[in-house]
């Protein structure tokens, strides 16, 4: 099954979208949704293209929101560089440790973007982002960003757009300290590599037909399929750039020689 795909406005966005996507006719276009299957509901899959800076913001872990009585999961996300522009940026944690009344002033202030670590980047650089990391994407970036599927965002600091902020949820879960999470790496253009194997999902870069490994990890449950370059086909129909689909197993999934993707997968 093709995931349904929705285009999000948004005033960071794109007046033109790389291809293989078109953009409606006047309209800044910052994310492409893929809508999560009921089968796999916990996982939602997206690109996201930005001409300037995004909030900075933060999420909550599961538990929080539990505790808080949110009934609903936290987010943790992960993202893969597609493309970047000679000096973008992603602001993740912070160069040294900041506490919530120092935090509080300077996303006032304007000045928490000055204490975030800003990790130049380029296509390959993926980037794991647990619950609580305060986070920011810059300018002239393209990514897939792989997250849980929620919606709880807590903008911090937003360069003076006239939307909501969440000092006070946000501050309350904000780790003030370096980003230091080991999964972080830059990806080769060739080869399968398992870029996540848990708690919360698994992500695969395939790189032609998975080995026995990956197929291992991914067992009989069902995955979500994102080719990035050449077409794969899943229960025998074509599946192509730009799209995302449903597998119900990884036995049905065929990928050519030479064709890169990613294969996601929630772990219940």
């Amino acid at each position: 099954m093709t995931l349904p795909t929705r285009m999000v406005e948004k005033p960071w966005g794109k007046d033109r979208l790389p291809p293989p996507f078109e953009t409606p006719a006047g309209q800044r276009i910052g994310e492409v949704w893929f809508e999560p299957p009921a089968a796999l509901s916990q996982l939602l899959i997206k690109y996201i293209f930005t001409s300037e800076k995004l909030s900075v913001q933060v999420h909550p872990s599961d538990a929080q929101t539990l505790q808080a009585g949110l009934g609903k999961q936290g987010k943790e996300e992960c993202w893969l560089v597609i493309a970047a522009d000679e000096g973008a940026m992603l602001g993740i944690g912070f160069d040294r440790a900041v506490d919530a009344r120092h935090m509080r002033r300077a996303a006032c202030d304007g000045a928490i973007e000055g204490l975030m670590t800003w990790f130049p980047v380029k296509a390959g650089d993926f980037f794991y982002i647990p619950a609580n990391t305060v986070h920011a994407i810059g300018a002239g970036v393209s990514l897939i960003e792989v997250q849980q599927n929620s919606d709880i965002t807590y903008r911090l600091y937003d360069y003076g757009r006239p939307r909501e902020l969440h000092l006070d949820d946000g501050i309350a879960v904000a780790r003030g300290e370096p980003y230091d999470d080991p999964r972080r790496r830059h990806v080769s253009d060739r080869g399968e590599i398992t870029l996540v194997d848990g708690p919360l999902f698994r992500l695969v870069r395939y790189d032609g037909p998975l080995s026995d490994e990956a197929q291992a990890l991914f067992g009989s449950g069902g995955l979500l399929v994102v080719p990035i370059d050449l077409a794969v086909a899943v229960d025998g129909a074509p599946v192509s750039a730009g799209a995302c689909e449903l597998a119900v197993s990884v036995g049905r999934l065929a990928i050519p020689r030479g064709a890169r993707g990613l294969i996601a997968q929630p772990i219940s």
